[in-house]
Parts: structure tokens; C-alpha cells; sequence
């Protein structure tokens, strides 16, 4: 069970006013090794409480020790290792926009800036309508596709040669033995209706990232209690109503929608979840930009998947 500890905003009016300023979702970019990566944030300062998805687990996490003191935002992120690892995050306003700087024990400062949340207007109402069908994968080669970087922070940049991402691409089949990069689609895209065909190895663990964002989970987990990580969930914002998934070794199909913050996802012809509104970014984001347009990326470093058959078909109105 994780540690939850508090620092009490101060009762007085000024201050608490200057709280209220942080309050809400932030949209985080940090720079490291010459890259960029996506964190998200969520902050109530008058109750104390918050929630954190990013570097280095990825998982949401609770924010502790919330406080803010002369004018700068002060929070801690606990990961359950042995020992503890904490990490410690300062921020201050700078028109509107969050810069801090973050740090774990032993490893180089990073510094980040955040911005609020966009607000995103799209709904899955029913107006939007098909455009033609975009076959992303050729089944013979990696045209199309590109390298995207790992999201742990201190990790190095990826490859820049094809042979070292760690995917091969014959007889209709994209695979990797789970020790490569991600891999992102060169096009990007709004809104969209995707299918894909999936094969996870076993203890296999990968995800599709839609808009390059939001991951919708992908694990060696038939038959296991759910949790907001298992199979068809957006991970740590959206579990899955049952669990769906087929044992490791077996061909399963993902048919996904999402217009805006609303998505579905129907695993092996089981709905999962029915417009349902994202929170934010998952740890699986290569950028923070939520209202543009992103690629379609398939994780690569977490052990054995296979896919075929990715058709994303555009909705427009």
C-alpha cells in the first residue's frame, strides 16, 4: 500500500488564492539526452491531494507532501522499490505556464515546464463519418514507420539505423522479441476508428498508443483479476469492464475509437469500455501536445508481440 503523506496548505487567504493557481491538469514536457517526454499532472492544492503519471514507472501515482511556499509549488512521487524511491518536484507560474525541475536520488536534475490541459471540443456523437481505410503496415518492410524514444527518463535516444530498432517486418507480420524501440507511425492523425491484430508472448507486455498518447494496454493476462493495467485498458486512467484477453500465443483483434478525449475499445468482440473521457496522458506519450494530431505507436521494449492486419480508418465530419 502506497504512503500517503500531506503538507497542509496554509489557511490564509492570499495564499490559499495562490494554490488555487495550480489547481487542475497540467500537460508536462521534459528534456533529456536532446529529447522530449510527455508527463501529465493533476492538482487539487486546497485538499492536499494530487495524481502524477510519468518518469519512472508510468503508473498514476499519488502526489505527496503537496505544499506550496513562497510562491513555488512543492510535491513529492513515492515508487514502492526497495528502498523507496522518491522523487522531488519544485514549480512556479510564469504567465500561466508551469517550469520546474525535478530529481531522483543519484541521477542529473531535469528541469520541465507544464501547461494546462486543453480543453477538446470533438464528441463521439454520432456526426462523424468514415473516410477511406489507411493500411499502416505493408506486411514486407518498415515503410511508414519511424523510431520513437523510450519514455523512461536518463534512457539514450533511439537508433537511427532500422536494423537496430529491434522489429522485423515479413509475410505479413511485424514483430519484435521485446528489447527495441517503439515504433510510431510517420502520418499523423485525429480522430479514428483503428483495427489491429495482436499476438503477446508469454510474461509479454506492449500497448497501442493512440495520438502517440494514450496507451491502451497490451499483457499476458487471460483469466487474471483486473486491475486500470490489464488488456483493454488506457492504462492507469481506464480499466476494462471484464477481461477479455486470450492466453499468450493467441491472435486477438483490438477495434478502437476515439474522437477528442472520448474512446471504446472492443477486445476479441468484448466492449470494453464505450466513449469513455480520458483523463490525460499515459506514460507511454512522446509529446504533450493533446489538441494535434499525433501517430499511431506500437510499444517494443517489454517483450514479445506481434501484429498485423492495422487499419485505421480517419473520421471526419
Amino acid at each position: 500500500m502506497k504512503r500517503f503523506t500531506v503538507m497542509a496548505v496554509v489557511c490564509v487567504a492570499p495564499m490559499m488564492c495562490l494554490a488555487q493557481d495550480f489547481a487542475g491538469r497540467w500537460d508536462i514536457t521534459v528534456a533529456d539526452q536532446g529529447q522530449t517526454k510527455a508527463w501529465w499532472l493533476e492538482l487539487d492544492p486546497g485538499a492536499g491531494a494530487g495524481r502524477f503519471v510519468g518518469a519512472p514507472d508510468g503508473w498514476k501515482d499519488d502526489v505527496h507532501d503537496l505544499a506550496v511556499q513562497d510562491g513555488a509549488l512543492h510535491f513529492t512521487v513515492q515508487w514502492e522499490n526497495r528502498p523507496p524511491l522518491i522523487g522531488v518536484f519544485t514549480a512556479r507560474l510564469v504567465n500561466g505556464n508551469l517550469t520546474g525541475d525535478f530529481t531522483l536520488p543519484g541521477k542529473p536534475k531535469l528541469t520541465w515546464t507544464g501547461k494546462r490541459s486543453p480543453a477538446i471540443a470533438d464528441k463521439d456523437d454520432g456526426t462523424w463519418k468514415e473516410g477511406k481505410p489507411i493500411q499502416l503496415f505493408n506486411g514486407k518492410d518498415l515503410t511508414g514507420w519511424e523510431p520513437e524514444h523510450a519514455p523512461e527518463v536518463h534512457m539514450p535516444p533511439p537508433p537511427a539505423d532500422p536494423a537496430e530498432w529491434g522489429w522485423s517486418a515479413q509475410d505479413n507480420l511485424l514483430e519484435t522479441r521485446g528489447r527495441g524501440t517503439s515504433l510510431g507511425t510517420k502520418a499523423r492523425f485525429w480522430n479514428f476508428a483503428l483495427h489491429l491484430e495482436f499476438r503477446v508472448g508469454p510474461r509479454g507486455n506492449s500497448g497501442v498508443g493512440l495520438r502517440g498518447r494514450y496507451e491502451v494496454q497490451i499483457m499476458d493476462d487471460a483469466a487474471r483479476p483486473l486491475t486500470g493495467h490489464s488488456t483493454g485498458s488506457v492504462y492507469s486512467h481506464i480499466a476494462p469492464t471484464v477481461n477479455a484477453a486470450k492466453p499468450a500465443g493467441e491472435w486477438q483483434t483490438y477495434d478502437i475509437r476515439l474522437v477528442g478525449r472520448q474512446v471504446t475499445v472492443v477486445l476479441n468482440g468484448t466492449k470494453l469500455c464505450e466513449k469513455a473521457d480520458i483523463a490525460g496522458l499515459t506514460s507511454m506519450a512522446i509529446d504533450a501536445n493533446e489538441d494535434q494530431p499525433g501517430p499511431l505507436v506500437l510499444q517494443g521494449d517489454h517483450g514479445q508481440v506481434d501484429f498485423r492486419n492495422i487499419v485505421l480508418t480517419p473520421l471526419s465530419k
